[in-house]
């Protein structure tokens, strides 16, 4: 057997946030490019999908970030077409601004560094708008007032009110919503005072364990093995290595792929408008598949590449996500963000409330069953808590697109765990039929303690 490698800083603070730049960034010129996609991007999606306003986002979106980008977003001015939903930011006398377009249902995509605004026109769409679901009882509408827990309900809102105060669970955190879910039921819930239950925020990593579970319902109804081949397109020459890799190795981390950063770091398809299919499906093998762990997020951008290969690529396959899941289990407000070739972005380019991350969590309580429709296989959640054979080297440990809580603790060990950059957390314990949501904007460097957090919350409503 070959020897486990591992060629990945396993501390999730690490893995979740790389600061470092890009070998690439260091053409100012490129950089300057970036933090124009970054600030067209964000202040886009923050007014389309999420209904933040253009100063929210300079003041939660635009602060705290990358220190390469940091410095030059007060030096770029945003551009808003309200009716045509476009955000340009100019960012080089000789170039086209950078350019985002919002699209219904699939938010906003970047058009590429040098497109001008007649490329918006040629970016695939999505004909189909959600359902107005939010007059049906929660959990899969709205209908709900807050129901009093299992255990101090006093303790419990102390405990949320902490998480609020910016110093109990971390040093300038900046919590913008928590909620629990207790045997299906919203016991807990508050927002940061300029937000509510339908204001979204782009999720970062915890894409990831949506991602998964998109892939979940796609193997339920047979359109994918994991344990098979990932039908890459870019992959399938003869002769080419990376037709060994497995969706599974991809939904683990273990592809054995290189990248840019081990970490959340892809800045040329995150904010350089460069597509899924150039950037993700590029990289080489450094490692044989399955012996090695690296988070990045390629591996989750490859499957679903995959995914959307096996359904055509074209508009079946951007409908997949809304009518094989979201819809089905009332995430009405969850927008999942493509490429300008119309390739999903989900190992981060999610945006989504609170609620909506709630329902996917009850999801997974239940087995991947809701109102008595299966969604995901049997075992789904088992499946995506079970470890492989490539594991970080010490804290959390790695499933197949959800975290698992480090062994020594003490917190229950059948729980997955979403979690993204600036504090998205997303906590789901089958055996305490328990969700736990946290969003946040926190900045770079600063971690929310999540551990006590939760071992505090479970001491209020145990």
């Amino acid at each position: 057997m070959m020897k486990q490698r591992h060629f990945a800083a396993a501390g999730v603070a690490s893995l979740l946030l790389c600061t470092g730049a890009s070998a690439q960034e260091d053409r100012p010129a490129y950089v300057r490019a970036l933090a124009a996609g970054y600030k067209a991007a964000f202040v886009c999606s923050n007014l389309f999908n999420g209904g933040l306003s253009e100063q929210q986002t300079e003041t939660d979106d635009l602060r705290g970030t990358y220190s390469s980008l940091n410095p030059i977003f007060p030096t770029l001015t945003a551009t808003i077409d309200r009716q045509g939903r476009t955000v340009s930011v100019p960012y080089d006398d000789a170039m086209p601004p950078r350019i985002a377009v919002w699209r219904p249902s699939l938010g906003c995509t970047q058009l590429p560094i040098g497109a001008g605004p007649d490329a918006a026109s040629t970016l695939p769409r999505m004909p189909l708008s959600p359902p107005n679901l939010d007059m049906q009882p929660w959990p899969t509408g709205d209908r709900q007032a807050t129901a009093r827990p299992n255990g101090d309900a006093a303790a419990l809102a102390g405990v949320v009110r902490s998480a609020f105060d910016r110093r109990t669970y971390g040093q300038g955190s900046e919590t913008t919503a928590i909620l629990v879910v207790q045997q299906g039921k919203i016991v807990s819930e508050r927002y940061r005072s300029d937000l509510n239950m339908h204001s979204s925020q782009r999720t970062w990593s915890v894409g990831k364990s949506i991602a998964g579970t998109v892939m979940g319902a796609a193997v339920h109804q047979s359109l994918i093995d994991v344990k098979a081949a990932a039908p890459v397109p870019e992959w399938q020459h003869i002769g080419d290595p990376r037709r060994r890799i497995s969706t599974d190795q991809l939904l683990r981390m273990a592809s054995g792929l290189n990248s840019d950063h081990a970490g959340n770091r892809t800045d040329a398809l995150y904010f350089g408008g460069v597509a899924v299919a150039d950037q993700a499906a590029s990289w080489p093998l450094v490692a044989e598949p399955g012996t090695a762990f690296r988070y990045a997020n390629n591996d989750t951008v490859l499957a679903i590449r995959g995914l959307q290969h096996v359904l055509g690529d074209g508009e079946k396959s951007l409908r997949f996500p809304f009518e094989a899941l979201f819809w089905k289990i009332g995430m009405t407000r969850t927008v999942p963000e493509t490429d300008w070739r119309g390739h999903f972005i989900m190992s981060s380019q999610v945006w989504t409330t609170a609620r909506d991350l709630a329902r996917l969590g009850i999801l997974h309580l239940n087995d991947g069953v809701w109102n008595s429709q299966r969604i995901l296989p049997p075992g789904w959640t088992d499946y995506v808590r079970s470890h492989g054979p490539a594991q970080p080297t010490s804290g959390y440990g790695y499933g197949a697109t959800w975290w698992t809580f480090p062994k020594d603790s003490s917190l229950p060990q059948d729980a997955i765990v979403a979690q993204g950059n600036r504090g998205q957390y997303v906590v789901v314990i089958p055996s305490l039929s328990l969700v736990i949501v946290r969003r946040g904007f926190d900045a770079t460097g600063m971690n929310f303690d999540l551990t006590r957090f939760t071992k505090d919350l479970l001491a209020a409503v145990r």
